[in-house]
């Protein structure tokens, strides 16, 4: 099996996920820092490892791990080796933390929060009309970005104050560029801020999920310190940086499809169906790490061996032609049925999927309303990626906004 190395600065990540198909359903890749595991790659072999009990999160069961061969500094040592948290463990202690958070995000729970992410998002979108005309404007720093952080720290009880430091630190977290010597102090720095919160918290209890998990802990959950602030911070970084990419992904679809884009202005196309598409076409999260075999485990007519890692290749299995037919690599709007797996399947399916599609289905519709001349700033080929293997995150998104509805049209 011939083994890929992923690209640390993810250059094609389009090129890049076709290789990885062409290997099999099974490919043996390189992750940055000299790091081998293995990669699913086809929509339904993923499907079958994600609910297969022998595949584990139990970062001891890992070969690597046992003979001491993943350092401290490796840049992706925070997704690997995050702390306990529902990301980290299985079984019944997976259902335990998991039913805590899944309560706070069920689809009744989170269209609670309609009216307060349409109010944050029409403050964004006055920010931006008030910016100087005719000038690009980067749409990912100034409404892709503040909205999802917005709408997640509220959820959990965290300060705005807190956002700067926050993106700094997660900036480092998701990089494969963080220099190795950083790597120790930005985790430590990580725990330290989301300790600070939820001692807060404790003292000051809030209508927020983190004082939740605080008074389940207290109620009898037996919830960990370690375990709230993991799962805070597993919450906050989930919660923001798949919805960004996903806002972010959607206009750069559209835009560079004008037609569809068109059908979708003029309602022939609903949201929804661009948002399901993007998920699956230009899904937010590239690769997920990880996870570990306790036995020889067949995919397809390849084996993942006992101890080895494995990570989930969205990019890659999102279009697979098995599961989507020969247009998987073509962006259709229109494609029913849609049947992706961006968030995850089984046990281990986001519990905050339902919170990210309704910010991006009312922040997008209305960012059109209110921008119907929007366009690109620079040719799509000229946008590129952030150094981040596990994200599909542009650096920035540069467009014109041209004149806002009722100024001009």
């Amino acid at each position: 099996m011939t083994r890929i190395a992923l690209d640390p600065f993810v250059t094609d990540l389009d090129g890049e996920s076709a290789a990885l198909r062409a290997a099999g359903p099974l490919a043996e890749v390189e992750l940055p820092g000299g790091v081998h595991v293995y990669a699913v790659t086809r929509h339904a072999e993923a499907r079958a490892l994600l609910t297969d009990s022998r595949v584990v999160k139990d970062i001891n069961v890992w070969n690597a791990w046992q003979r001491g061969e993943i350092p401290m500094d490796w840049p992706l040592i925070g997704l690997a080796n995050p702390g306990r948290s529902m990301l980290t463990v299985d079984g019944a202690d997976h259902r335990r933390l998991r039913t805590l958070v899944a309560q706070a995000l069920t689809v009744k729970r989170v269209e609670r929060l309609r009216a307060g992410i349409e109010a944050l998002t029409n403050a964004s979108l006055e920010r931006l009309a008030a910016l100087p005309a005719g000038q690009p404007v980067d749409l990912k720093a100034e409404f892709a970005y503040p909205l999802p952080m917005n709408v997640i720290s509220e959820l959990m009880g965290v300060d705005a104050a807190d956002h700067p430091r926050l993106k700094e630190l997660f900036d480092k977290f998701f990089s494969t560029q963080t220099p190795p010597e950083e790597v120790p102090q930005m985790m430590a720095d990580l725990g330290t801020l989301f300790t600070k919160i939820v001692d807060s918290k404790r003292a000051n209890p809030g209508d927020d999920l983190t004082s939740a998990l605080i008074a389940a802990s207290e109620d009898g959950d037996h919830l960990s310190d370690e375990e709230i602030v993991n799962t805070l911070q597993l919450i906050i970084a989930a919660g923001h940086e798949t919805t960004i990419s996903l806002i972010v992904n959607v206009v750069e679809a559209l835009q560079t499809h004008p037609e569809q884009r068109e059908k979708v202005l003029n309602g022939e196309i609903g949201w929804d169906g661009v948002i399901e598409e993007t998920l699956r076409w230009n899904t937010p999260t590239s690769h997920v790490l990880i996870r570990f075999a306790t036995e020889d485990i067949k995919v397809g007519d390849q084996v993942l061996p006992k101890g080895e890692g494995l990570i989930v290749s969205f990019g890659a299995l999102g279009r697979d032609e098995e599961q989507y037919g020969p247009t998987a690599g073509e962006f259709d709007a229109t494609r029913t049925p849609n049947r992706h797996i961006a968030f995850g399947h089984g046990p281990h399916v986001c519990p905050g999927a339902a919170l990210s599609r309704l910010e991006a289905g009312i922040a997008l519709p209305a960012l059109y309303e209110r921008f119907p001349e929007l366009d690109l700033a620079v040719p799509a080929s000229e946008l590129r990626n952030k150094p981040i293997v596990t994200q599909n995150d542009l650096h920035e998104l540069p467009v014109e906004l041209g004149c806002p509805f009722g100024h001009g049209n």
